[in-house]
């Protein structure tokens, strides 16, 4: 029953994600970054009370990074189609949770068994996800940030989204090989 509260949150979060793409999409782009603000103060809310209150459950390990996955390719995505960020690095942003998803579902489909542990370069890659889309809606919804800033953070997406794929496919290929398909 302790779950409750921060499932809550997480679940709140989940249901924002239209809204926020709604926002979007019809240029209440301040109000798109307001929302963007507090679903991230959110995340950091549900996950300090599931610790602080020992709260930890089965689906909150689902639901809370499946909240993320949706705001952050949702936004990348509609950001991508209005022409805010560039359309090459929303494809690439997209093809790596493609990439992991299946190569999750595959690997568990094979082996029977997955733990989901997130690695230090794909939490780096989320905070930059995070900080770029923060960036832009800052810049076009209340007039802060810089272009520069933007290049400069859509480059380092770029790269620490295609070190954390090549992250997960090779600790993902590691682990089934040495395996050996066993169940």
């Amino acid at each position: 029953m302790t779950a409750l509260l921060p499932n809550l949150i997480t679940l709140g979060r989940l249901l924002a994600v239209p809204l926020a793409v709604w926002l979007m999409l019809t240029d209440r782009l301040a109000a798109a970054f307001w929302l963007f603000l507090v679903a991230g103060i959110s995340d950091a809310i549900d996950g300090y009370l599931a610790r602080r209150l020992n709260a930890r459950s089965e689906i909150g390990a689902y639901l809370d990074p499946l909240a993320d996955k949706c705001l952050l390719v949702s936004s990348y995505v509609t950001l991508g189609h209005e022409g805010h960020i560039d359309v090459w690095l929303v494809i690439l942003v997209v093809f790596r949770d493609v990439i992991i998803i299946g190569g999750a579902i595959l690997y568990h489909t094979l082996t029977q068994s997955l733990t989901m542990q997130p690695l230090l370069i794909s939490k780096l890659n989320t905070v930059l996800q995070i900080a770029l889309i923060g960036v832009v809606l800052a810049e076009l919804g209340l007039g802060i940030g810089s272009a520069e800033i933007t290049r400069w953070l859509s480059y380092a997406v770029a790269a620490s989204t295609l070190a954390s794929g090549a992250a997960y496919v090779t600790v993902w290929g590691r682990r089934a090989l040495a395996r050996g398909g066993r169940s």
